[in-house]
């Protein structure tokens, strides 16, 4: 059986998270229950990338209907088939809530199964319903098309530790800059990688610029003064300051420092015209129980999501606010709602995206492809808290923005490893 076409069942949330997924089997033969379409229909006038999605399926398979008829396959490009499954629908295990339309498809699966000399696999990104499919010996796998890694300690850090000796380490001070050949022939670093080069009785700081490491600049405008407190925040504001790196990706735990040396950063460049405005934006997904909607307008209804951002910009405006809504007023700062995002360009602009591990990889696609000239967008997350069904660490569009541009010169990533917002709560991320 193992060399023989797999028969992918897909569940509807495969199909709104990634409109190419229906592309996505090779050589594979995709079935689509019957209630999929239904569901696929109440998302249609959606708005956002589910509705996009949505439309794009329904699209795609009227398309079909031109090839051929959907109900008994139709090869596509790919050496790939795919069929609307009208029957079995009806035949939900006992047990299981025959109304329900994820049991629907696992009724479809279990038929498919028994009746197929093929290999049956249910694709879909809600756990339950994989559980669900293990516990009635259906295989059922998630959908990871999009994973670039396979585990989270593969993830990028952005900084690397390198062994080396006194008298290279000499060198780097002496002429500000070492090539990386003169440390080892064989070493490989990423455009952009911080290193902390160790001897055996100094060390030196460094970034990979072309085939060597050079100097951190940490550039701020003349007056702001901040004391980054280890050398991943050190790093954190070489990018941050950098004109060159257009693109930065920042991670680390709570109280990390991630949005405050974000904000420092952003008001330098507004302070020395580098940037004409501060546009901030964040995915708006809650933590624990939703309070229901917000009143009154879009900058009311943001507000109580931009908390975090002020808070940081009141510590920098010496525990004062006002500062802040001021710059908003006049138009210096701006909040817009990630839905909102689409069909603007952000010229001249320091665009923050704060809590971005929440967001799909189309998402912050659609959110990097709105920057203009002379701008830079910050992608702020922890990836190791995500509130967002059907997204996990290494799902997470934020995790894959740092594995896809790791190797380009125009990006730059940095993880923070320490908290700093106080003793407890460090403690608490460790022991919580």
């Amino acid at each position: 059986m193992k060399d023989k076409r797999k028969v992918f069942v897909l569940d509807t949330s495969v199909l709104l998270y990634d409109k190419i997924s229906i592309h996505s089997f090779p050589g594979n033969d995709v079935v689509i229950p019957l209630v999929v379409l239904d569901e696929l229909d109440r998302f249609k006038e959606s708005k956002g990338l589910l509705g996009e999605n949505a439309r794009y399926i329904n699209r795609f398979l009227d398309d079909l209907r031109a090839v051929g008829r959907l109900h008994e396959g139709v090869a596509i490009e790919n050496d790939q088939t795919i069929r609307v499954e009208i029957n079995h629908n009806e035949n939900v295990p006992t047990g299981l809530d025959p109304d329900d339309a994820d049991n629907k498809i696992i009724a479809v699966a279990n038929e498919l199964s028994n009746s197929l000399d093929q290999k049956v696999i249910v694709v879909t990104k809600d756990i339950n319903f994989r559980v669900k499919c293990d516990a009635l010996d259906i295989d059922a796998e998630d959908y990871n098309k999009d994973r670039i890694v396979s585990d989270e300690d593969q993830i990028y850090t952005g900084f690397r530790n390198i062994l080396t000796t006194d008298e290279i380490v000499d060198l780097f001070y002496a002429n500000k800059s070492i090539h990386l050949k003169d440390i080892d022939s064989n070493l490989e670093l990423c455009p952009n990688q911080y290193v902390v080069c160790k001897g055996a009785s100094q060390s030196f700081l460094g970034v990979v610029k072309e085939d060597k490491i050079v100097e951190l600049s940490c550039v701020l405008s003349p007056g702001v003064i901040v004391n980054s407190r280890n050398k991943e925040q050190k790093f954190a504001l070489d990018m941050l300051t950098r004109d060159d790196i257009p693109l930065v990706t920042m991670t680390g735990i709570a109280g990390s420092g991630k949005t405050f040396l974000t904000i420092v950063a952003a008001l330098a460049g507004l302070g020395t015209r580098k940037y004409d405005r501060i546009v901030i934006t964040r995915s708006l997904q809650t933590v624990g129980k939703d309070i229901g909607f917000l009143p009154g307008d879009i900058k009311e209804k943001m507000d109580p999501w931009i908390q975090p951002i002020v808070d940081n910009a009141r510590i920098i405006f010496g525990n004062d606010s006002s500062y802040f809504y001021e710059m908003e007023r006049k138009g210096q700062i701006e909040i817009a709602p990630l839905p909102f995002i689409r069909g603007r360009t952000f010229n001249k602009t320091f665009l923050i995206v704060d809590e971005s591990q929440n967001s799909s990889i189309h998402e912050l696609k659609t959110i990097i492809t709105r920057i203009g000239e002379n701008s830079k967008i910050v992608l702020l997350g922890d990836v190791e808290q995500i509130d967002t069904p059907y997204i996990d660490t290494l799902s997470s569009g934020l995790t894959i923005v740092i594995e896809k541009f790791k190797n380009e010169s125009e990006a730059g990533h940095i993880k923070l490893i320490k908290g700093e917002r106080s003793r407890i709560a460090t403690l608490a991320t460790k022991i919580l």
